[in-house]
């Protein structure tokens, strides 16, 4: 364990933050891979680090184990310049060996030199020895970071929220969603009147010297490394078993603060219920192999892997702000366990698959809880909140404040919903429902699996391929308008006596041949147009309504 004086802390990070307020270091995730990055995947994070609530920093080692796929003597990995490195080690066998490496104040980036070309096929175990005080923050889960807080009794409540930003915010890692680890070790120690949780099975704990303990814990699936998550209090748990839906047992585990277990109690079977309803969605739930965990936060929440960050204050409609016959946060973060947990965007320019149809599953659970009303209105909701100014899945790679805009991301959240409500009224929902399960499992038989091969990557074209298959449609105009381009399509209308005209206007003239449900005089039809032009004769005094259930994502402009 590194050693430092409250002087020596105190020096290193003053020159540290002096260096990056004069240089460039951008708090961001992912992007185009670095050559250096792609030399190498990681299989396994071994992290062994002593979190220090009284003064807010992080010491200790990660061990990164890696199969070599490119010929190199350098390897790329990402630390915060704040926190200071100590050492770098090569692992052979029986022995260690110090190496080389290089960073700027002004960049995650942190290069290791080997003393010979390392060859593809070969395993490598490279050792960080680091510590210092991690970006705290500032507005999580959103402004991330280290999250310090205090529970109403004064005690230490420590999170972490580092989605946005990425986790070499506070430990060593290759820091791009291609990559994620097999499996990853998590030992933490904190102070021993604290509770420690985190992702997967839980492996017991060590009782140290001066009121310390290490709490053990390991993830047996792959996992990204923005999904690593502890949380540090002194909580009570709630737990229950429960039966997947592919007939495996699982423990269901809420970790909450005793101020509040009354709260919980009332909350605590929601979960079960919610994840009958994803698992008939999507399949079962993935990560049964390890546990299903929720653990009290303090901050709105995060979809941690088996241990979801949960601070919705314990109310129904948290998540948007309006009256709601369920739990949204919880929904919403639990519906990433399929949606970014089990299926990953491996560039961050799919953003929209993890928010955009974990979006979506609030309003499905809507019409499932309360019916088609509330689903119709949650949907207007989600439509209201879309600015449409650029695309929501480029084809360009992206970092994560690129595909956000730097801010919540809103499109990639409200127009992927908005895009999947448009497809399944398109699609019809025998189709577009079973889109959704394959999707998330390509087969059957792969809804059997706990291994982690079922946990896999997919892009943007991965679902257009699918849903063509599925519903023997061509579908690329209808991706390239919703998430290609950044404009809504546009229905120009104009009635002139008893002729009403439509006509589809997309960015860049996409071919758009969309139906339109109408409402003339109170009966409904369905029309298609024909070169993007929808004409009908209807008698003045009888009134027409486009699109009477809100089912197509538009634009209308009457003349």
């Amino acid at each position: 364990m590194i050693r430092y004086t409250a002087l020596t802390i105190v020096l290193v990070l003053s020159a540290f933050n002096m260096s990056i307020a004069q240089g460039t270091l951008v708090y961001e995730s992912g992007g185009e891979l670095d050559p250096e990055e792609a030399v190498y995947n990681v299989n396994y994070y071994d992290l062994d680090l002593k979190i220090n609530p009284a003064d807010s920093t992080i010491f200790g080692k990660v061990g990164i184990h890696f199969d070599v796929v490119h010929p190199s003597n350098v390897i790329a990995l990402a630390l915060d310049p704040v926190l200071e490195i100590e050492s770098i080690t090569r692992l052979e066998d029986d022995k260690e060996t110090d190496l080389r490496f290089e960073r700027s104040d002004s960049s995650k980036t942190v290069r290791v030199f080997f003393p010979e070309t390392i060859q593809p096929g070969e395993r490598g175990v490279v050792e960080i020895e680091y510590g210092g005080k991690p970006l705290v923050a500032s507005n999580p889960p959103w402004d991330g970071g280290l999250v310090w807080d205090k529970t109403p009794n004064g005690d230490p409540w420590v999170g972490v929220a580092v989605q946005t930003i990425g986790a070499w915010t506070w430990w060593p890692n290759k820091d791009h969603p291609s990559d994620k680890a097999d499996s990853v070790g998590i030992n933490i120690t904190m102070p021993d009147d604290l509770v420690v949780a985190s992702n997967g099975q839980s492996r017991g704990t060590t009782d140290l010297e001066n009121g310390w303990k290490t709490w053990h814990w390991f993830v047996s699936t792959p996992i990204n490394n923005y999904n690593v998550t502890f949380n540090a209090a002194p909580y009570e748990t709630i737990s229950d078993t429960y039966e997947s839906s592919s007939g495996d047992e699982m423990e269901i585990i809420f970790w909450v603060l005793p101020e509040f277990i009354k709260e919980a109690e009332k909350l605590f079977p929601q979960f079960a219920e919610q994840l009958e309803f994803m698992e008939d969605i999507a399949g079962p739930y993935p990560f049964r192999a390890d546990k299903y965990g929720v653990v009290h936060a303090p901050y709105l929440g995060m979809e941690h892997q088996t241990l979801i960050a949960y601070g919705a204050g314990f109310e129904d409609g948290a998540l948007f702000g309006e009256p709601s016959q369920f739990d949204d946060l919880h929904q919403h973060e639990l519906a990433h366990e399929w949606w970014g947990n089990l299926v990953t965007a491996w560039d961050w320019r799919d953003f929209w698959i993890h928010e955009g149809f974990g979006t979506y599953m609030q309003a499905l659970y809507a019409e499932h809880v309360s019916g088609e009303e509330d689903y119709r209105a949650m949907m207007e909701l989600f439509k209201n909140r879309i600015s449409s100014t650029s695309a929501t899945a480029p084809r360009e790679s992206q970092t994560t404040v690129e595909i956000t805009g730097g801010g919540r991301g809103g499109d990639v959240y409200y127009k992927g919903a908005a895009f999947l409500h448009t497809l399944r009224y398109y699609m019809g929902d025998e189709a577009f429902f079973k889109s959704l399960r394959r999707f998330a499992y390509p087969t059957e038989e792969m809804e059997s699996v706990t291994d982690g091969s079922h946990v896999r990557f997919a892009t943007t074209d991965d679902y257009l391929t699918l849903t063509e298959s599925i519903s023997g449609q061509e579908l690329d105009w209808l991706f390239e308008v919703y998430l290609r381009s950044a404009e809504l399509p546009r229905l120009a209308v104009t009635r002139q006596g008893g002729m009403v005209r439509m006509e589809w206007h997309t960015e860049g003239d996409i071919r758009f041949p969309m139906p339109v449900d109408l409402e003339i005089g109170g009966e409904r039809v369905n029309v298609s147009p024909e070169n993007g032009v929808i004409s009908i004769e209807v008698a003045e005094d009888v009134p027409v309504t486009i699109d009477p259930d809100g089912k197509i994502l538009m634009e209308i402009s009457e003349y």
